[in-house]
């Protein structure tokens, strides 16, 4: 039985003993979890907090505290690096899952790896000169891919059910100059882009033939197969049970399990939460992440089989080569047709449920100039849109609606950033991408003169204002951000 199935886990949570829900979801049990669970299933204790802190432990959060003898960002961001960092360590009887090589964590309620995080973390590793430690981070992700079939959220046996956005192959091109004349490191990431590939395409043979859409597949109107987010299990996160059980609410029990399995997908897709996935932008529980076609998702699966077809090159393989790269074409051909919207000049997630294109704008719609899937004509409009709707004072807004969830204006995100930059970089609007990394610079500058630190999101549209909405307090660190700002103080260098 799962930890988070048992009735003292479902008690702790429920009982407000942590505000956080996470706490309990990482405590560390002094014999194991099977074990306690026995215990209080046998005991019935009367005092629940005692019996936790007499049976468990729980691992500290490394003080992320202001650093008021830093005066300037590079230098805050340079010694973060090794607060963030966290050795191999030996599989415990918490939730964490051990991972052979070192690795970044985000920073504050976040001590484990999170997937596409990584990603953005290692640009900045990569200009700090630290190219071993991204090496060391894409070689976890290779055994996690090898012991689970993907990268999963974290690596927390909680998250095991989802991935999230899937960006090894981006973690591979960082390093594939350096990297690519190794033959046994170049065979090594190529069966590991395989079986993430096929953790992604699961079922488009078997059971796409019966119905539209299966796990990670959705059958599209003309037959053709394009991605979506998912997640195996339908109940509340273990890491936010208590707040699923409240958001659930009144729902019918059916209702509950959809409710539970989109509120997953949401966390699978990085966007936690936003008005992208909602059918109501005000009402959480409208939410069905299942039924959308995201357009960044299958940017990254279209980079995928690129990347896994310049493996193949490498390798001398050349009707798998052949192969990967007839599918990217095939993909970005299915993106052209039912997402890209010539009246607004911009890309848009595909509602499968309801047959047509979403209306939630969002940065999202810029990611295939990153992916670079557009011609000039096209990523000359879009770049015009960009710069007149999602450019606000403190850099780019993540959506256009405004509304409580942080994944919507007014908050702006690091990632969202770079797709931004590198998207207009890749198409030759250097001023563009200048004037864009200027402002979130300045942004998390004038917030680190009042903070001392940086954080994992900031208010754009007002941006002396700290950035709210999601489940938890702004979290300190910031992996993402470090790496996004420092990645943008090299362009401006350059410049």
């Amino acid at each position: 039985m799962k930890f988070e199935h048992s009735k003292l886990f479902k008690d702790v949570q429920l009982s407000g003993i942590y505000t956080d829900s996470k706490t309990f979801a990482d405590a560390i049990p002094l014999t194991s979890w099977q074990a306690v669970c026995d215990l209080y299933d046998t005991e019935q204790p009367t005092n629940l907090k005692a019996f936790v802190q007499s049976h468990f432990k729980f691992r500290p959060q490394p003080e992320l505290e202001t650093l008021p003898e830093l005066h300037t960002v590079p230098a805050y961001i340079d010694l973060l690096w090794e607060r963030l960092l966290r050795a191999p360590e030996a599989q415990d009887t918490s939730s964490l899952l051990a991972l052979p090589e070192r690795y970044i964590v985000p920073g504050g309620r976040f001590n484990e790896i999170y997937y596409w995080d990584s990603y953005f973390t290692a640009l900045g590793l990569m200009d700090a000169g630290r190219d071993d430690l991204v090496q060391s981070m894409l070689a976890n992700f290779c055994f996690l891919i090898e012991k689970l079939g993907h990268v999963p959220n974290g690596n927390r046996s909680y998250y095991a059910t989802r991935s999230q956005p899937p960006v090894t192959a981006l973690m591979v091109d960082l390093l594939w100059e350096a990297k690519r004349a190794d033959q046994v490191w170049l065979t090594n990431v190529t069966k590991a882009l395989v079986q993430e590939y096929e953790f992604w395409m699961s079922g488009i043979d078997s059971h796409l033939t019966e119905q539209n859409a299966y796990r990670r597949v959705v059958k599209m109107p003309c037959g053709g197969v394009l991605n979506r987010y998912w997640d195996d299990e339908a109940a509340p996160r273990p890491e936010s049970y208590k707040e699923d059980i409240s958001d659930a609410g009144t729902l019918s029990e059916e209702q509950k399990l959809r409710f539970y399995r989109n509120i997953r997908a949401a966390c699978e897709s990085g966007w936690d939460f936003s008005s992208r996935w909602l059918e109501n932008a005000d009402d959480l529980s409208s939410i069905k992440t299942t039924a959308i076609v995201p357009v960044d998702l299958n940017g990254l699966m279209y980079y995928l089989e690129r990347q896994l077809s310049r493996c193949y090159d490498a390798l001398g393989e050349i009707s798998l080569k052949d192969s990967f790269k007839s599918k990217a074409t095939s993909r970005a051909c299915l993106i052209e047709h039912y997402m890209w919207q010539p009246n607004s000049n911009w890309y848009y997630d595909y509602d499968f449920s309801q047959q047509r294109q979403s209306v939630a704008e969002s940065m999202a719609g810029f990611t295939p100039m990153f992916f670079q899937l557009v011609d000039n004509n096209k990523a000359q409009c879009m770049t015009e849109r960009l710069m007149s709707k999602f450019v606000k004072p403190g850099g780019l807004v993540t959506t256009l609606s405004r509304t409580a969830q942080q994944w919507d204006s007014p908050n702006g995100w690091a990632p969202l950033q770079w797709f931004g930059v590198k998207g207009l970089l890749n198409y030759g609007f250097n001023a563009e991408a200048c004037e864009v990394a200027k402002k979130w610079i300045n942004t998390v500058e004038e917030n680190f003169t009042h903070t001392g630190c940086l954080l994992e999101k900031y208010n754009v549209v007002e941006p002396s204002k700290i950035a709210k909405g999601g489940e938890y307090i702004v979290q300190q660190g910031f992996g993402w951000t470090n790496g996004v700002v420092s990645r943008f103080y090299q362009l401006l260098q350059r410049s």
